[in-house]
């Protein structure tokens, strides 16, 4: 039994990645429970297990004393003697206890405790193994789903790919392959869950970083990213070298590169521009890709007015309202769109208010001045 205890804890080991000494301090816990479960709490009961033959020693220690007051902790000199003829008051003595004297009960209790030791050994070594790797690419097989969430083995663990962490109309079946980024590591009372996501914008990031080597070296930073899972991502670039174009060097040769991001995320459109501080330029880019005839900024209110040419007004809104949605996110700033029909016949109307007012203005400058001149007749006549 005791080889095979050896057995069982180096598969574990193997198995699970947990340290063996690990396993092994957990049974030599679990025995130790099962032993004063049988003998009583107040026992000074040790467990050893010989991590080489699989040998297990229970010992049951007690204080040599004079008079004995406490059985359970403590032995007379005299019966001390018994077992070592050099025993003294004071010094402490054990007394091995048969392992079947633990009794039925008390193995079923020390089995209980075993395996969830060895399940808090397991979840301590994936806390510690994943939680450093949050932020990366993972690579997984689909196990199954549970509740509408995917189950994804990732080798020496399960991970869990949330309803709410899926791409819209992304489907699976049970044996595919799935790219995702660690999330989280969620540790729970029954658990610790590694939280996988598909439809976080910095999904989108790590991809590229992938694709990208001007992105993994840092000469090309990515800015802002901002989706709608499914349907569409803005993503902002700048170069950190005058020479290297932060655009073309992530959409690539012939589209290659972006279209290897495309591809994993099931044909999302991705709109690439260049980040820059100036608002009006990077509204504009923003809106790609539509073509932007003016921009106007209230820096104070960080909201701008853009005008397009009329054949540009939907595409530069988009899908309902999704482009302007998302470039306003991107930005930062609340953007309102009209149509250059629109703008020319709000400036129109405006420049005709304007013209009226100014008329206004200048006639009752007109009745002023002439209420002045009566005043100052009337004046002079009197005088």
């Amino acid at each position: 039994m005791n080889r095979e205890l050896i057995s069982v804890i180096d598969e574990i080991g193997r198995q699970k990645g947990i340290d063996k000494t690990k396993v092994i301090g957990a049974i030599e816990a679990a025995l130790q429970t099962a032993a004063k479960k049988r003998f009583g709490q107040a026992e000074n009961i040790q467990v050893e297990i010989d991590s080489k033959t699989g040998e297990i020693s229970v010992v049951s220690k007690k204080i040599i004393v004079e008079s004995v007051s406490n059985p359970k902790a403590e032995i007379s000199l005299k019966e001390a003697r018994a077992y070592d003829s050099e025993a003294e008051i004071g010094d402490e003595i054990g007394s091995l206890i048969e392992m079947d004297e633990l009794g039925r009960i008390a193995a079923q209790t020390a089995k209980q405790v075993i395996f969830q030791k060895v399940r808090e050994a397991e979840w301590e070594a994936v806390q510690k193994e994943y939680s450093t790797r949050q932020g990366d690419l993972v690579n997984g097989i689909i196990l199954g789903m549970e509740r509408r969430n995917y189950l994804v083995d990732l080798g020496k663990t399960e991970a869990i790919l949330p309803i709410q962490e899926q791409i819209p109309r992304e489907t699976y079946r049970r044996g595919d392959r799935v790219k995702a980024m660690l999330l989280e590591v969620r540790r729970t009372p029954k658990d610790v869950q590694v939280i996988l996501t598909r439809s976080h914008p910095q999904f989108v990031s790590k991809l590229f970083e992938l694709e990208v080597p001007e992105v993994m070296e840092k000469i090309v930073e990515i800015k802002a990213v901002v989706r709608e899972p499914g349907d569409r991502t803005k993503i902002a670039v700048t170069s950190r070298e005058k020479a290297v174009d932060p655009v073309g060097a992530c959409v690539g040769i012939k589209g290659s590169r972006v279209q290897a991001v495309v591809r994993e995320l099931r044909g999302e459109k991705i709109d690439i521009i260049t980040w820059t501080s100036d608002p009006r330029v990077f509204i504009a880019e923003a809106l790609n890709p539509a073509t932007i005839e003016k921009v106007g900024v209230d820096e104070e209110k960080k909201s701008a007015l853009v005008v397009v040419a009329d054949s540009q007004l939907s595409l530069a809104i988009g899908k309902n309202g999704q482009n302007v949605r998302l470039a306003a996110r991107l930005t930062g700033w609340k953007i309102d769109i009209i149509s250059a029909t629109e703008y020319e016949k709000e400036k129109a109307e405006r420049d005709k208010e304007i013209k009226a007012a100014l008329a206004e203005e200048a006639e009752a400058q007109r009745q002023q001045e002439e209420a002045r001149q009566q005043e100052k007749a009337q004046q002079e006549a009197e005088g």
